[in-house]
């Protein structure tokens, strides 16, 4: 079908008042010969939007260019066919909101975008989603609070759910709790738990097949037709399930770390979760003799927020710490209680409960550092406390010292895995002897990683979840807490973060949601999150692939994975659109039907570049859409100005710059580049994890090629910018500008 390119111009909101629209107009009609192309002064309401669908129907437009707002505002009125060729041109907020009206720099800046947003148009092509019978089961890994959490609600919502728990038991580390603290008002009082009647609803709902003492054998395919093998009483079972929820909670840090504490010294100092088990069997006696206990020390963020330890807060041991402390008291009201703490963290209604053990006669608190822990008479232990409160140092004696040491997820880190099988091949055939000594200590350092598989995922990029310094889930924390690296797969409770069994089930609650919402978008083609309902798909001209693996090595998703020649195998339903291994490949091999790099080019040649006499200097901005544009957007909506000589020009994500874009620009007499992404490192805010840094890295090799053709590397910059930074973004550009005018005219310009 041959496109028709409708393209309407919204006058509304100022825009009118700063722009001759009838001139934005005649570049649509006169250079660009658009069959239709309208002026309406609401195009957003009733009538202009009956205007757009008029010329549809009537004069067969089948893509358009709107001219208005910015895009990220206004989709539920111009939500038309998904399917169909759809630009938005910013006009409001990136142009009429933020420069002078009807001065002839912003009628430039406005023409030049609509140049854009026309060639866009043209160069892309009708959607087709890739549309796959897929199935809508979800997996639960996990038969704790936020695994059998999750089950329910997915079960509820309608959808089937196969529930795995590798131990005999459902209901976790909850499961063994003798009580919990209170978690309804009036936030007073020792309660159960109420795991157990949860395990008989999950058991026994219709919707749910359960399996204990089960572990996953393998995890095979993509969102929708994951290929799952369990492995139950020494035989396999198959299923094919839509999404996968992470649910395999946590462990107790390794108590041998803290023997600066006490532990090991003797059998009387125990960590939290020990006492737990202790108090479950009836009245707490000291493991060394048996004896009642008269007096017990509870020391606070053992091993917690301690940079050579954990230095995150675990969350929730001053409150168990609370509760063990009543449950002292509950089987011994004479018994001594005290609690040394850093902080005491009882966050909302918990203060009602910490108000309520704080008033005990017998419970003593205390802000201090525990110095030492030593035997003394009698096997009475001594704790001597740098008291901080009183500025001295105390010596406490006590039965049983509790250590309340930190949480750790119990996950698996599926890089690091791949990098342990790859070193300890290579330690056997590297090519050299240094080669293979080398792997070999590599293979040392990641032993700890061996047999710690937990989905056994056949992804080239490793057998699990991609994790962070300390165990948990890598994901974008800020914006999709549940988010794995791993399309459709979701952690929750406290595998993805350090939490109590109340905040465990509303997390899972919003686990199962997420899961359900990737099933439902992938049976009809479209992306998860960030890129949500986007229905494109990368295309390999395979024909010409080196094999340098730079795509499959660079997708933070695990999207690709490669045939024995080191060939891309896409996975379509793994991909988040992001585009990144666009950016990465050097032989410009894969696209998108609506996002590729001839398009981006095709709108880099669009922008008039003026001749040197006009003084008027070019500067392309390269922006990140899911941070930069909309700081930008925010600038506008504050009627921010800066230099209308720049021209931007949003990308899914920075990593997706492919480095011949720049190139493309300075050779075409453009004076400067300018990259704004999203913070990357150890707290990175991108939303597709590292395309950012990627963007970065390969901008190192474009300044030594500026070098080489005799232009400044200062002629490129690239800058990180959180969405809430967007009043220091103008100041960027015009920083930019300056730097750009002292360096003078692009000397290809006009060439």
């Amino acid at each position: 079908m041959d496109k028709k390119i409708g393209v309407y111009l919204c006058s509304g909101c100022g825009i009118g008042d700063a722009l001759d629209m009838e001139k934005l107009a005649k570049v649509a009609r006169s250079e660009y010969k658009v069959p239709a192309c309208q002026i309406h002064p609401y195009l957003c309401g009733a009538e202009g939007l009956a205007l757009i669908r008029k010329d549809m129907e009537e004069q067969g437009v089948n893509a358009l260019v709107i001219g208005a707002c910015s895009p990220r505002v206004k989709t539920e009125a111009f939500a038309f066919d998904p399917k169909m060729v759809f630009d938005r041109v910013n006009l409001r907020e990136h142009v009429a909101w933020c420069h002078k009206p009807k001065d002839e720099d912003t009628q430039m800046l406005a023409e030049d975008y609509l140049r854009m947003g026309i060639v866009k148009a043209q160069k892309s092509e009708p959607l087709e989603p890739v549309a796959e019978e897929v199935s809508k089961t979800i997996l639960v890994v996990g038969g704790g609070v936020a695994g059998i959490t999750a089950a329910l609600e997915s079960a509820a919502a309608g959808y089937e759910v196969v529930l795995v728990e590798k131990q005999a038991q459902l209901g976790g580390f909850v499961a063994t709790l003798r009580k919990g603290y209170p978690q309804a008002p009036p936030y007073v009082g020792l309660t159960p738990e109420g795991i157990a009647e949860k395990i008989q609803e999950v058991l026994y709902h219709p919707k749910v097949k359960v399996y204990t003492s089960a572990r996953i054998k393998e995890t095979a395919g993509q969102p929708g037709l994951f290929d799952v093998t369990l492995e139950v009483g020494g035989s396999d079972v198959k299923t094919r399930v839509g999404a996968i929820v992470m649910a395999t909670g946590w462990k107790p840090y390794e108590p041998s770390n803290l023997a600066h504490l006490g532990y090991g010294l003797s059998p009387d100092v125990v960590t939290n979760v020990e006492f737990e088990r202790m108090a479950a069997e009836g009245p707490v006696k000291r493991p060394s003799d048996g004896r009642p206990v008269e007096s017990v020390l509870f020391v606070q963020c053992a091993g917690s927020r301690d940079k050579d330890h954990l230095p995150y807060c675990s969350s929730v041991c001053c409150m168990a710490t609370l509760k063990q402390a009543a449950l002292i008291h509950e089987q011994n009201a004479d018994a001594k209680v005290f609690v040394v703490y850093k902080d005491m963290r009882t966050p909302g209604q918990y203060e009602r409960f910490y108000r309520q053990v704080q008033d005990h006669p017998l419970t003593f608190l205390t802000k201090g550092e525990v110095a030492a822990v030593e035997a003394g008479p009698k096997g009475v232990l001594k704790v001597t406390v740098n008291d901080t409160l009183l500025g001295e140092k105390v010596e406490i004696a006590a039965d049983l010292v509790v250590l309340a040491a930190g949480m750790v997820p119990n996950a698996a880190d599926g890089e690091a895995i791949r990098a342990l099988e790859d070193a300890k091949v290579k330690a056997v055939k590297g090519d050299t002897e240094n080669q293979r000594a080398e792997a070999a200590k590599k293979a040392e350092e990641l032993k700890a990683h061996e047999g710690t598989e937990i989905l056994n995922l056949t992804y080239r990029q490793g057998p699990d979840l991609p994790a962070l310094r300390y165990g948990f889930p890598d994901s974008h924390f800020v914006c999709f807490p549940y988010e794995t690296r791993r399309t459709a797969i979701y952690a929750t409770g406290c595998v993805r973060a350090p939490m109590d069994a109340s905040h465990a089930r509303e997390d899972a609650a919003g686990a199962a949601m997420k899961a359900i919402q990737s099933v439902e978008l992938a049976s009809v083609g479209q992306a998860v999150h960030p890129r949500a309902g986007d229905m494109s798909f990368p295309s390999f001209f395979l024909q010409r692939c080196t094999q340098c693996k730079r795509c499959t090595e660079e997708c933070p998703f695990g999207t690709l994975d490669e045939d024995e020649k080191g060939t891309p195998k896409p996975n379509p339903y793994r991909c988040r659109r992001c585009g990144i291994c666009m950016g990465a490949c050097p032989e410009r091999i894969i696209s998108f039907k609506n996002y590729s790099v001839d398009m981006i080019a095709t709108m880099i040649k669009a922008v008039e570049v003026p001749p040197e006499e006009d003084e008027k200097p070019r500067v392309l901005v390269f922006m990140c859409e899911n941070d930069a544009y909309p700081a930008l957007d925010i600038a506008g909506l504050n009627r921010v100005q800066y230099d209308p000589n720049v021209r931007i020009i949003p990308l899914r994500c920075l990593g997706s710059m492919n480095i011949v874009w720049i190139a493309d620009a300075l050779s075409g007499g453009v004076d400067g580049v300018m990259l704004v992404g999203c913070k990357y490192g150890d707290d990175y805010q991108c939303h597709f994890v590292r395309g950012s840094e990627l963007a970065n890295r390969r901008l190192e090799n474009v300044k030594e090629t500026l070098q080489r053709l005799q232009l400044e590397s200062e002629r490129i910059e690239v800058h990180q910018l959180a969405i809430n930074e967007y009043g220091k973004l103008p100041g960027m550009i015009d920083s930019f500008m300056d730097k750009i005018r002292e360096m003078g005219p692009n000397p290809y310009k006009g060439f």
